[in-house]
């Protein structure tokens, strides 16, 4: 009994966890991804656009200026 209560307390902590930094990433990736194929002119890119969350907007915002600078320099 004393497995399953701390199996369920771990994952009620797991479950609360900041995701920011995932949220970041993925906007990041999507940012750099239409960033690069944007300014390169390679093609359309399909992303989540999860405008809401402000952390996945800086993501991609600083992805996008990334991706596009990568292509100007490559």
């Amino acid at each position: 009994m004393k497995n399953v209560f701390i199996g369920f307390a771990l994952l009620f902590l797991t479950s609360c966890s900041d995701n920011s930094d995932a949220r970041y990433d993925s906007g990041y990736s999507d940012g750099y991804a239409t960033g690069y194929n944007t300014t390169c002119e390679i093609r359309a890119t399909l992303i989540a656009g999860d405008w809401d969350d402000e952390h996945y907007s800086r993501g991609y915002r600083e992805g996008y200026a990334t991706g596009s600078y990568d292509c100007r320099n490559k």
